[in-house]
């Protein structure tokens, strides 16, 4: 029994390591189509979101069977409850890249005078997944506890940006539509930092089996 268990243990940290490999390519290409000016990039995004969700179905599915079956007790409990909980987190930052390329193509049919630097952002909260997914892999709860620190960066820039547009707003209110719009984008991104700030959490709750949340 205990043979077959870590049989499926493995298989399925391969699947949720593959969909956020998955995630982080969408986020990635998200951000590149917003910087270079890519529409059909943009809308490919938005046209294969679909495929995420499906991926994540499989992967709840499959570890509510494996809880089931094996009824698993201790740290292999805790795996597949985290698992369960990192496969939403990484759907909803799916979804954040979708909602970047709409906002994209929404502002490519204004007046595209407001153009807002997001590489900074959009790099530190790409970092901020890449290690969350490592310190999962790698059993890491330093690198897991980084993560955590790194998030009031990405707020900081977020607000950053909102300061920056408000600014805008007060000097062209004609165009406060168009710049809200571009707001929104560093609100995705923002948000895209508190999911794997949740990834992180979690890993850390799987190693230490303590709940850290709220803190």
């Amino acid at each position: 029994m205990a043979g077959y268990l870590q049989r499926e243990i493995a298989k399925i940290k391969k699947e949720i390591l593959s969909l956020g490999a998955m995630v982080e390519d969408r986020f990635q290409k998200a951000i590149y189509a917003v910087k270079t000016s890519d529409l059909e990039l943009a809308r490919k995004i938005i046209d294969t979101d679909f495929q995420i969700d499906e991926r994540e179905i499989e992967v709840e599915e499959e570890c509510l069977k494996v809880l089931a079956l094996y009824q698993p007790v201790a740290m292999d409990l805790r795996f597949f409850v985290v698992v369960i909980k990192i496969n939403n987190d990484l759907e909803r930052i799916a979804d954040y890249a979708s909602n970047i390329s709409l906002r994209f193509i929404t502002s490519s049919h204004d007046s595209n005078k407001f153009k807002y630097d997001y590489t900074s952002m959009a790099d530190q909260a790409a970092k901020m997944l890449r290690m969350s997914l490592d310190a999962l892999v790698q059993m890491d709860v330093d690198m897991a506890y980084k993560v955590l620190g790194m998030d009031k960066d990405v707020n900081i820039m977020r607000n950053d940006a909102y300061d920056s547009m408000k600014k805008d707003i007060q000097e062209h209110p004609e165009m406060v539509g168009e710049i809200i719009n571009m707001y929104l984008i560093s609100r995705h991104l923002e948000r895209i930092g508190d999911h794997t700030t949740n990834i992180a959490e979690e890993v850390i709750y799987l190693i230490e089996g303590e709940i850290i949340r709220h803190r």
